[in-house]
Order: structure tokens, then C-alpha cells, then sequence
């Protein structure tokens, strides 16, 4: 039996923290990197560097300064496969499929804007549009397959520091949590983070850059997700969430998670 470690990562400038990543994939000795945030067109993204680490199978959706979305593998995948679930254009998606038919899907949600209020701020419509469009998707899903990215939603109240206040706070909101819920229903989709964690213990993939000290205010979210069909579930041996980068030289605000699986 083969077993495979898959990691996701909103990396926030995939250029400016190349050896924090370099460090991760060594490190951690991961199989499939899943990175959001990557800030870089296809054309200049440093493919180079992960080939050298033996990550020779690249699937990219870049985009100049903002968003992208890349999966970099060391097994061999199929299919380039890109939603626009923002619906303008914007690199928040790419997929691709294992040999063994395992689809990943790889996807960067908007964050929203500051308040939650679709008629004051355009941005928290257009959130809420994309998960509706995934969750449209999601119906349709017939495949084993991984759902991983930035989420951009914390939806139970050990998911964030204090729900009571940020209840009010995009990522937290009722409106919010409701549609994710929607989005799991609508492909069956098991929750991996809280299948190894279960609630109510706290979980955290985020802390703001504001705070001084990020361990000692511990005011995180878990923004990151990895969801599952219930076929792929069950192939599901561990799961970390690596906290540790966070104190890493110059690190994303998120933290990487990992789930191995034995195939």
C-alpha cells in the first residue's frame, strides 16, 4: 500500500517565500503541494526551484500581483482543469487528477471585503456568488476527489479565537457559515481538519501579521481547509496543521496543513 502526503498552502507570494517553502517540502518530504496566494504569472513562476526538489509535475494558474493558484507534484498527474467560479477571470482554481483517478481541486476564495453586507460592499457578494457557484459544482461531483485551498471562512466556533467577537466579522459571519454548510451538503464533502481534530477542541490556520506577538494573542481562524469525498476520506491515515511556520523567516500569515493518505 503507497502512501502519499498532500499538502495545501496559502503562501501569499510563492517569489517572496520560496525558502520558507523549499525548507517545508524538505522538511516534511511531501508528495503534492496545493499553494494559493502565489502572486506570479505562469511564465515567470519559479518551476525551476520545485523541479530541482523532484517536483516535476507543475499545474499552474498564475496571475500577475494578485490571487493564483498552482499544484506541484512529484507523481504524475492528468488534466489542467481551471473554474471560474469568480466569474471574471480572476486565477482562484486549478485541478488536476492522479494516476490511481483521484481529482484534486485546488481553489483560492475571495476574502470579501471588511463588511458583510452584499449591498455596501460588492466584494461580499461576489464571495458569496463563488461559493454558490462551487456549490452548484458541487452536486455534480462523481469522482473520488480532494477539495483543498483558503477557504476564506471559519465556520464553527472553535474555529476562531472568539466567536463572540467576530460573529460580526468577515470570515465568522452566520451568512457566511451558512453557505459553506450548503457548499459540504451539496458534495457530501467530509471535513479532514475536524475529522482528526474534532470540536471543540480550537484549530487555527491564521493569524493577522498586526500582532506583535502571534503566539501569545493567539487570535487565529481556521481559513484553511481540506474536505473530502467520503471515498477519499477513508483513505485518510493523519493529519497536521504545521503551526510551526508561522514563526518561520518572513512567513505567510497562514500555515501549511498536510493529510496522508494511504492509497
Amino acid at each position: 500500500m503507497d502512501r502519499i502526503k498532500i499538502a495545501s498552502w496559502n503562501i501569499n507570494s510563492v517569489r517572496a517565500r520560496l525558502d520558507i517553502v523549499r525548507q517545508f517540502l524538505i522538511d516534511e518530504t511531501i508528495d503534492i503541494l496545493c499553494l494559493q496566494e502565489t502572486k506570479v504569472v505562469d511564465d515567470i513562476f519559479p518551476a525551476a526551484a520545485f523541479a530541482e526538489l523532484g517536483y516535476v509535475h507543475p499545474v499552474l494558474n498564475g496571475q500577475r500581483m494578485h490571487h493564483g493558484v498552482a499544484i506541484l507534484s512529484r507523481v504524475p498527474l492528468t488534466a489542467d482543469l481551471r473554474h471560474d467560479w469568480q466569474d471574471n477571470g480572476e486565477a482562484r482554481h486549478v485541478g488536476a487528477v492522479l494516476e490511481c483517478g483521484i481529482r484534486i481541486e485546488n481553489v483560492y476564495v475571495p476574502a470579501g471585503g471588511d463588511v458583510p453586507d452584499r449591498a455596501l460592499n460588492p466584494k461580499f457578494g461576489q464571495k458569496l456568488d463563488f461559493i454558490e457557484r462551487m456549490t452548484r459544482w458541487s452536486e455534480t461531483v462523481a469522482e473520488p476527489t480532494l477539495l483543498v485551498g483558503d477557504f476564506n471562512i471559519a465556520p464553527l466556533e472553535c474555529d476562531v479565537w472568539s466567536h463572540k467577537q467576530l460573529i460580526d466579522v468577515v470570515s465568522h459571519t452566520p451568512i457566511e457559515v451558512a453557505a459553506l454548510d450548503r457548499l459540504q451538503a451539496a458534495g457530501k464533502w467530509v471535513d479532514l481538519g475536524r475529522t482528526f481534530v474534532p470540536a471543540p477542541a480550537p484549530l487555527f490556520t491564521w493569524w493577522s501579521y498586526r500582532a506583535a506577538d502571534w503566539r501569545a494573542s493567539n487570535r487565529g481562524r481556521r481559513l484553511d481547509h481540506m474536505w473530502a469525498t467520503a471515498d477519499v476520506a477513508a483513505k485518510a491515515v493523519a493529519h497536521r496543521v504545521h503551526v510551526d511556520c508561522r514563526d518561520w523567516l518572513k512567513p505567510s500569515d497562514h500555515v501549511p496543513l498536510v493529510t496522508e493518505f494511504a492509497l
